[in-house]
C-alpha cells in the first residue's frame, strides 16, 4: 500500500473555525478556541493518523490587515508557513458573507502562485451547520467566484459533517512520502506553549472586544512539588498574563480576583487533563504598556 504524507495550513481571516477544525480532523484538542479573533497566536500543529497515509495540520494566526507590529509578525509567520507545505485550506465561515477580510487572503495566495510559490489551495466552507441550504449553496457560489481553488468543501468541524470527506481531499494533495511522526503522537507543540496557551483560552471567555488582542500568557516555570510523595504528584505551574493597561488588568482580575479564580480553575483542569498530573496553577497579572509595539517586549514574549 502506498503512503503519504506532508503538512497542510488552514488559513482563513481570524474566526474562521480553523482550530476547531483542527481539533476535529485531529481528534483531540491540540488548538484553542474562542469566539474572540485572534486566539491563536503561534502554528499548532495536530497530526492525523491513517493506515495509509499522514497528515500534519499547522493552525496559523488569522491572517488579516496588520495595525500593529504583532500583527506584522502574526502575518509573517503565516506567509512563511505558505510556502512550506504541501497543501493550503482556506477557511471561509458560512454564516458570514464573503468580505475584505476573504478577498485579502485571495489575492495574497494569488500573489503566491503568480510567483511560483503557490501551493494547492482547498476552499473549505466552515460552520456550514449554522446556515440553510438555501444559503450554503449561494456561500459556496461566491467561494467559487473568489479565486481558482483546486476544491471546494463545505464541512462543520461542530457535527463531524463532511470532515472524513475533507480529510480524503487534503492527503489526495500530498506525495508519497513515510510517516513523519511516531505513531500516536497528536501535536509536536512544546508543552509550555500548549499551557500557556490553555491559560489563555480561559482568560478570553467572557471578556470584553478589546482585550485578545492585548492579552498574552508565559509559562515562567513547571517543576514539580517539592517534597511531594503523593500517589499521584503535583505541578506548581507559574503563568504571567500581560495586559497593555491597567483597566485590562481590572478586567481580567474581576472583584475581588473573582475572575482570575475562575479562569484558574478552568485552566487548571485543562491542563491536567493535557499532563495527566494534578496542577497547582500559580497566576499572576502584570501591565506590559503598548507591548504589541515594543520589539524588545515581543521577543520576551516569544513572537
Amino acid at each position: 500500500m502506498t503512503f503519504h504524507s506532508g503538512f497542510a495550513c488552514l488559513i482563513g481571516r481570524p474566526n474562521a473555525g480553523k482550530s476547531t477544525l483542527t481539533n476535529a480532523l485531529v481528534g483531540q484538542k491540540v488548538a484553542i478556541m474562542s469566539a474572540r479573533p485572534q486566539t491563536t497566536r503561534h502554528t499548532i500543529r495536530g497530526i492525523v493518523h491513517r493506515p495509509d497515509a499522514q497528515l500534519v495540520l499547522v493552525d496559523t494566526p488569522g491572517l488579516h490587515r496588520p495595525r500593529t507590529l504583532l500583527g506584522e509578525r502574526l502575518n509573517d509567520l503565516v506567509k512563511g508557513t505558505l510556502t512550506e507545505v504541501d497543501v493550503v485550506g482556506f477557511c471561509l465561515p458560512s454564516d458570514q458573507k464573503v468580505g475584505p477580510g476573504d478577498r485579502f487572503i485571495a489575492e495574497q495566495l494569488a500573489d503566491a502562485a503568480r510567483d511560483g510559490r503557490g501551493t494547492p489551495v482547498v476552499a473549505i466552507a466552515t460552520k456550514a451547520d449554522l446556515v440553510g441550504k438555501a444559503r450554503l449553496a449561494e456561500h459556496l457560489l461566491a467561494i467559487s467566484q473568489l479565486g481558482d481553488w483546486a476544491d471546494i468543501v463545505p464541512v462543520s468541524a461542530e457535527t463531524g459533517y463532511q470532515v472524513d470527506v475533507l480529510e480524503k481531499i487534503l492527503i489526495g494533495h500530498l506525495p508519497e512520502g513515510p510517516a513523519l511522526y511516531p505513531d500516536g503522537e497528536l501535536t509536536d507543540e512544546p508543552v509550555a506553549v500548549m499551557v500557556a496557551e490553555l491559560v489563555r483560552e480561559a482568560a478570553l471567555e467572557g471578556v470584553r472586544d478589546e482585550l485578545p488582542h492585548s492579552l498574552a500568557v508565559v509559562v515562567d516555570e513547571m517543576v514539580p512539588r517539592e517534597g511531594d510523595d503523593g500517589a499521584t504528584p503535583m505541578l506548581d505551574v507559574r503563568v504571567q498574563l500581560f495586559v497593555e493597561r491597567d483597566s485590562q488588568k481590572a478586567i481580567i482580575i474581576g472583584r475581588g480576583g473573582s475572575r482570575l479564580r475562575e479562569v484558574g480553575t478552568t485552566a487548571r483542569r485543562e491542563i491536567e487533563a493535557l499532563l495527566g498530573t494534578r496542577v497547582f496553577l500559580d497566576l499572576h497579572v502584570k501591565v506590559a504598556k503598548d507591548w504589541q509595539r515594543d520589539p524588545k517586549q515581543l521577543g520576551r514574549m516569544g513572537f
